[in-house]
């Protein structure tokens, strides 16, 4: 699958079937901390990533 980071931007390759959840255990990312997208849609820990999905992993940012 193709991970693509935002912040600082870059991308990488990594194998699936994997959970999200396993997928930021795996890149040392806390799920707190982050969004991870996939396509249009919000994807939880327990959704399963395959070969062929394009991953967007975005930080969470507030603000006031």
């Amino acid at each position: 699958m193709r991970v693509m980071f935002h912040h600082p931007k870059r991308e990488t390759e990594l194998k699936g079937p994997i959970t999200v959840e396993r997928l930021l255990k795996q890149l040392a990312l806390h799920p707190e901390s982050v969004l991870v997208i996939r396509g249009d849609d919000l994807v939880t820990e327990d959704e399963v990533l395959n070969d062929q999905d394009t991953i967007e992993i975005r930080p969470v940012i507030s603000g006031g």
